[in-house]
């Protein structure tokens, strides 16, 4: 089949673990026998549509607005303009090199008038990998008005994302109950779970360590985005309780708007066991992964839905053990603890984290037998192969 992937950030430019999924899904794709394009904006690109090939898989990158790392309302406009911009961009393209198939990834929620575009075009069905309920969390977590102008904005571009969608894959149970829930036919909606190209283990190296000094401690790291969503004071929090641990070390890696709290707090409560880094590139962040010994997240209690962190993909690929809080409810919980792969605790349940952060650094057993578990659970349960067969499934069958 002819498969045509949509997703706003992607290879080599990005550091988002979304560009990284979606590339490996192309890949496992491709090894199938299916011929793959990817359809991406790239706001630094000088003319308005550019095709490029990347590890054999054909990307098609139109010029687009900024819309990562920028003021949340510039961000707004330049993603409302992601279908219009890419269907200018490639529209006689894709007259004269149809697809059999659409397979679209969420955030953004803005690909809906383009996806339709192209299924009335090539009369074909498509797949939304559906990771982020948006606006939803704002409402939850009090970032946004429920029915305000700009929360019926959203929602409509929502609708329209959901509407042109054949099949919708939420990556929890918890999250296909939310829809059920709320009434919406659900139908078209099963459970998706994230997924990750499983490669061999790789032998430990100490690089890092050496250029930031932590050779003799136990890092705790965290990669990824810094922002509202993530709760990070719950991290900070941990790190000023292990403040006189000599042991222990907070190491927090990429960008959000929530940066400068972690700064100002790691001054004011004078932490010397966090360093903070500026978002690197993919080669370079798992390098760096492989390096330390703990895997940190942490999700904003005020959330309702149910969000799997793309992070933890990495953590288990490199078999490390988790430790993290989430939601209350978050059906990650009970998946990761039940495995052994990890702690997870409800937010708020701060002794039990910083108890279980205790019995990690204390025990080099524990973190490589968790971190075994956590592997194990990847392979299981987060395969690309399985990704995959469960979306082509649902185009044959159509």
């Amino acid at each position: 089949m002819k498969l045509l992937l949509i997703v706003d950030d992607y290879l080599p430019h990005s550091i988002k673990i979304a560009a990284k999924m979606m590339h490996e899904l192309a890949l496992e794709f491709k090894s199938e026998g299916h011929e793959v394009t990817v359809l991406t904006p790239l706001p630094s690109l000088q003319t308005s549509f550019e095709e490029r090939s990347i590890e054999g898989i054909r990307v098609l990158f139109f010029k687009s607005g900024e819309i990562k790392n920028i003021s949340k309302i510039k961000r707004a406009i330049n993603e409302s303009l992601l279908s219009l911009f890419a269907w200018r961009a490639t529209r006689n393209y894709f007259k004269t090199h149809p697809q059999d198939a659409i397979i679209y990834y969420s955030p953004s929620i803005f690909w809906g008038y383009l996806v339709g575009k192209l299924k009335k075009q090539w009369k074909v069905n498509s797949y939304l990998i559906l990771r982020d309920i948006f606006p939803q969390w704002t409402i939850d977590n009090g970032l946004m008005k429920k029915d305000s102008p700009i929360h019926r904005y959203f929602k409509f571009f929502e609708n329209l994302n959901y509407k042109n969608a054949d099949y919708i894959g939420v990556m929890s149970p918890s999250n296909l109950e939310f829809f059920r829930n709320t009434g919406k036919d659900t139908k078209k909606f099963e459970v998706l779970y994230n997924w990750a190209q499983i490669k061999p283990s790789v032998l430990p190296a100490n690089d890092f360590r050496q250029q930031l000094q932590l050779e003799n401690k136990i890092v705790f790291f965290y990669g990824g985005n810094i922002g509202h969503a993530q709760n990070m004071l719950n991290l900070v929090h941990l790190a000023m309780r292990l403040k006189e641990n000599t042991k222990a070390h907070f190491l927090f890696v990429g960008k959000g708007d929530e940066v400068d709290l972690i700064l100002k707090e790691k001054e004011s409560h004078q932490l010397n066991n966090i360093t903070y880094l500026p978002s690197v590139d993919q080669e370079t962040y798992f390098k760096m992964l492989n390096e330390f010994d703990i895997g940190l997240f942490s999700l904003h209690p005020g959330h309702k839905t149910h969000n799997f962190p793309g992070k933890l993909l990495g953590y288990m690929e490199y078999s490390k053990p988790i430790l993290g809080s989430v939601n209350e409810g978050n059906d990650l919980k009970e998946m990761i603890n039940n495995s052994e792969a990890g702690f997870i605790y409800n937010t708020g349940e701060d002794e039990a984290l910083y108890l279980a952060a205790l019995s990690l650094i204390d025990s080099e057993v524990l973190r490589t037998n968790v971190g075994r578990n956590a592997r194990e659970l990847l392979i299981k349960q987060f395969s690309v192969n399985q990704a995959s067969s469960q979306i082509m499934r649902c185009f044959i069958k159509s």
